[in-house]
């Protein structure tokens, strides 16, 4: 195995094109394991930490553009208000020490299903920044998961950063796993209202092959809410609504049985997740958020 180390995003570009196989490397927090049981032997790594810029956040007017490898505990301390829904998930992620040093982009980069960050995405409806020496190009969080730890990514790209819209109204996020600390989810849910569109999206992961959105439960609901005038009003969301969006978001699963849990549970347990974060997220805008979003 050959070990790449790139001083700077063009050499790593330029090492990512002379050699497309090579795996990145940054935090290393899934790709050790992976080492280091022997379920994977690349014929290169590329250590991308002497790249500065990874580390790096900007926030603009209307978005966050979070680099590649911001630590999760980085976006839990500096983010929780521009993204509250990653920031809760950045919580759930393992130890403090797997906090301090994975980020976004190993997640993506990975693009298991059981990642935490990808619920969190998908609600917010994120753009994943791609470059190679040919270019660079924004990939949709929705077109970004292609199968089973597959990813739109070409050979000779690299994630360089993501781009999420600040959040304009409450985020949620709920795992389920099988002890509290250093657990790999059994199933997660992600739920983002979305008030200047008068909208909500959905995220789900280790509920099917991909992480994937509810989004027969998001058209329902995005109906519901609006012809009972519910965001202009912001009553109190019908117990029969809820009951509706939870089977329908149980419904977009698409489980497996594993050691981790069955199918029949998981699709259980997203249902009840999926009713508790509307709950959760609604009475957050029915309250102050609600006045500090403007959408009153």
């Amino acid at each position: 195995m050959d070990f790449l180390r790139p001083a700077s995003w063009e050499e790593a570009l330029a090492a990512k094109a002379e050699h497309p196989t090579a795996v990145p490397i940054a935090g290393g927090t899934d790709v050790m394991v992976e080492i280091n049981f022997d379920h994977r032997r690349p014929e290169y790594l590329l250590d991308l930490n002497r790249i500065d810029e990874l580390t790096e956040w900007e926030v603009g007017q209307e978005s966050v553009r979070l680099g590649a490898s911001v630590p999760y505990s980085a976006i839990m301390e500096n983010l929780r208000t521009e993204l509250p829904g990653l920031a809760l998930a950045s919580h759930t992620v393992a130890s403090p020490q797997i906090r301090n040093r994975g980020g976004v982009g190993g997640n993506l980069g990975t693009a298991s299903p059981a990642g935490d960050a990808h619920p969190a995405l998908l609600a917010a409806g994120a753009e994943v920044e791609a470059e190679s020496v040919r270019g660079t190009r924004l990939i949709p969080i929705d077109a970004f998961y292609t199968g089973v730890k597959r990813n739109a990514l070409e050979p000779d790209e690299l994630i360089r950063a993501v781009h999420i819209k600040k959040a304009d109204g409450p985020q949620q996020y709920s795992k389920v796993g099988t002890r509290n600390a250093m657990v790999i989810a059994v199933c997660a849910f992600g739920l983002a209202l979305h008030p200047e569109t008068r909208t909500v999206r959905t995220g789900i992961g280790s509920a099917a092959p991909t992480p994937v959105r509810a989004k027969e439960a998001e058209a329902f609901l995005n109906a519901a809410l609006d012809e009972g005038g519910f965001w202009e009003s912001g009553k109190i969301i019908t117990p029969a609504i809820a009951k509706q969006f939870a089977a329908l978001a149980s419904g977009a699963c698409n489980p497996i049985d594993d050691v981790r849990g069955t199918a029949k549970y998981r699709r259980h347990a997203v249902g009840i997740m999926a009713r508790r974060t509307l709950g959760w997220t609604w009475e957050q805008y029915r309250g102050a958020g609600r006045t500090l979003e403007g959408a009153a």
